[in-house]
């Protein structure tokens, strides 16, 4: 046997044995590290859109099913999915849905380019991001920038830009959040819809109401008279906010505050009923009363 021929034998048994060696150090850390799978997590996925848009909180669909099989999600918390994936999961998981209502975008603010006051010429990058690091765009600090930022991030075709303003088209909405994450004025705010038409408060500027005027033709000046008139609503900053976890879509008050609001900066958005409708058949109503609306410069905490 030539010295070549024990060379090949010697690395093949070499490797045969490493192969083999491999093989037991693999199957016991198999063993020794294997992490079980919570059967109900693939099957959570399965019900799941897989949009991975992270209204759940979560990164994606994946990591939200981990969640609610783990206990640490709720089963209603898949916006694009709504009650019939919030059902389906707690099926998987023997769970009852508690009563629910499907979230959706509101802004508040209601005025369009026609309707704000002191804008300048501005001919730098056309996004709101870069816009609002430049001082003095528009006379109102709090309102919308109007260059359709959120239009972009929406991947359901919920928000059209109409006279630098967005409009959300509800039926297409389902509450995934894109849009108040990429607004920089923290305009966006998700509102549980108990009804088809919710009422907003269309404003977040919470200046005196002299400066509200000075800067908006349609903005809150922060008079109260609402707050006064409806349970639902309390006055903060200079703003009314509404208490959407005690409101009732039917009570009276509602519609009382929305007449006592000099500036119109009370809006219902979201689709009429055939019983709203018959009720207006005969009235010319304001043209903003079908925009809907909210927000703060900065992000604080929910406002109605």
């Amino acid at each position: 046997m030539s010295v070549t021929m024990v060379v090949v034998i010697l690395a093949a048994t070499t490797m045969l044995g490493l192969a083999a060696a491999m093989g037991v150090v693999l199957g016991w850390a198999n063993r020794v590290f294997h992490v079980e799978v919570d059967p109900r997590v693939e099957k959570i996925a399965g019900v799941l859109p897989q949009a991975n848009c992270g209204a759940c909180g979560e990164i994606g669909c994946s990591e939200f099913a981990e969640a609610v099989a783990a206990g640490r999600g709720e089963v209603t918390a898949c916006a694009p999915g709504g009650l019939s994936v919030a059902e389906q999961i707690a099926s998987i998981i023997g769970v009852k849905v508690e009563q629910t209502w499907p979230y959706k975008a509101v802004l508040h603010c209601a005025a369009d380019f026609d309707q704000r006051k002191g804008r300048i010429p501005y001919i730098g990058e056309q996004t709101c991001k870069a816009a609002n690091v430049v001082s003095g765009i528009q006379g109102c600090a709090y309102g919308c920038l109007g260059f359709g930022d959120c239009v972009d991030v929406c991947n359901y075709e919920a928000l059209v830009m109409e006279n630098g303003l967005p409009r959300v088209i509800y039926d297409n909405c389902v509450g995934c959040r894109a849009c108040a994450e990429e607004c920089p004025r923290n305009l966006f705010t998700m509102v549980p819809f108990k009804a088809e038409r919710m009422l907003v408060v269309a404003c977040a500027n919470k200046d005196s109401g002299k400066d509200v005027k000075d800067v908006c033709e349609v903005g809150c000046t922060g008079c109260g008279l609402c707050a006064k008139t409806s349970e639902f609503l309390v006055m903060k900053d200079g703003l009314p906010e509404i208490d959407y976890g005690h409101y009732l879509p039917s009570a009276e008050t509602l519609d009382a505050a929305i007449d006592k609001c000099p500036m119109e900066s009370l809006v219902y958005v979201g689709q009429p009923t055939a019983e709203d409708l018959a009720a207006t058949e005969h009235e010319e109503l304001p043209e903003r009363i079908r925009d809907s609306f909210e927000t703060t410069v900065d992000r604080t905490e929910w406002r109605g």
